[in-house]
């Protein structure tokens, strides 16, 4: 009886954690459209660098503009329930103090090595922006199980290492690419999951 019942307890509690990762995934993969406004900010930016006039304004103009458009977006999908009223998760929770604590790292690291004049060597800020990238892909794709997001962090680590190497051209090349498929093609990625899982539900439903 005592072994039947351990046996049911184990079970309950391998259902729960997968429950978990599952919601993790949902959640991760609703809040996916953020991956690409930051891809697309960091495009801005660097393009702006590169060709625009008033480089200085540059990163703080698309950062800014991005983290308005952020809060813009959070609050709407505070207003209308969250995705779908789903309760905040242990798992859920974790990611968010995950990604809270990179934003917070990011924003007051990077601008504070500006103002004192020691960000001047491009390849100093990409590795730095990269392996913060890298920590919070890896430590959510770890809790996860999620094979996508664990490459991601790969990459960005990868992107960390091999942007000190080479010409500034080259770390800016690289740094590129993997904005483009950790951030853009990853985010639509998550977009395009919780769309056809969206889809699915309907159709259970109707």
């Amino acid at each position: 009886m005592t072994n039947q019942m351990d046996e049911q307890d184990l079970k309950e509690r391998l259902s729960l954690i997968e429950n978990m990762i599952a919601e993790g995934r949902r959640t991760t993969a609703h809040w996916s459209w953020v991956c690409v406004l930051w891809g697309v900010a960091y495009f801005a930016a660097m393009a702006w660098t590169a060709w625009g006039s008033h480089k200085v304004w540059a990163w703080p103009v698309c950062v800014v503009a991005a983290l308005v458009v952020m809060a813009v977006g959070v609050s709407g999908n505070r207003s209308r329930g969250g995705h779908e009223k789903h309760p905040e998760t242990t798992m859920g929770r974790a990611i968010g103090s995950v990604w809270m604590g990179l934003g917070i790292s990011m924003m007051l690291l990077i601008p504070a090595l500006g103002i004192s004049g020691r960000l001047g060597d491009v390849h100093v800020f990409i590795a730095i922006v990269a392996s913060f990238l890298g920590l919070a892909n890896g430590a959510c794709g770890l809790m996860l199980r999620w094979k996508a997001q664990i490459a991601c962090a790969a990459l960005w680590w990868a992107t960390s290492v091999a942007c000190l190497f080479g010409s500034e051209n080259q770390a800016v090349i690289i740094f590129l690419v993997a904005i483009f498929l950790c951030l853009i093609v990853f985010g639509f990625y998550g977009m395009v999951l919780e769309s056809r899982e969206r889809r699915q539900r309907g159709a259970v439903h109707a």
